[in-house]
């Protein structure tokens, strides 16, 4: 399943399922299939997201260390790393309610 994420700012915003009900997660603390971002809740759902794209990071820097002080190769981290960061994930969502919140368009996803 995808979930399309559209908002009068930018153009649409198409993602995986898994991502996005990860990123729904993290913003709402639940993942409906239906939903609204209003533009009066963009900075709080920006800040939220933001949070853990920082925090993420902070972990896979620790784990990356851990690995260095423990002599893993870098290959051997690399491969041993989880998938795709929150950071690159995210991105494409950050930027779209950026960019509602600077136009003051809500978002909506999956009507």
């Amino acid at each position: 399943m995808l979930f399309k994420f559209k908002s009068k700012a930018c153009s649409d915003l198409i993602m995986l399922e898994g991502d996005a009900r990860r990123l729904l997660r993290i913003m709402r603390g639940e993942d409906p299939v239906k939903g609204i971002f209003l533009v009066r809740d963009l900075p709080q759902v920006i800040g939220q997201l933001e949070t853990a794209v920082a925090e993420d990071e902070a972990l896979r820097r620790q784990l990356a260390e851990k690995a260095r002080l423990e002599g893993v190769a870098p290959e051997a981290q690399e491969a041993s790393a989880e998938g795709v960061s929150l950071a690159r994930r995210a991105a494409p969502m950050l930027k779209l309610l950026r960019q509602s919140l600077s136009q003051e368009a809500d978002v909506v996803w999956g009507v």
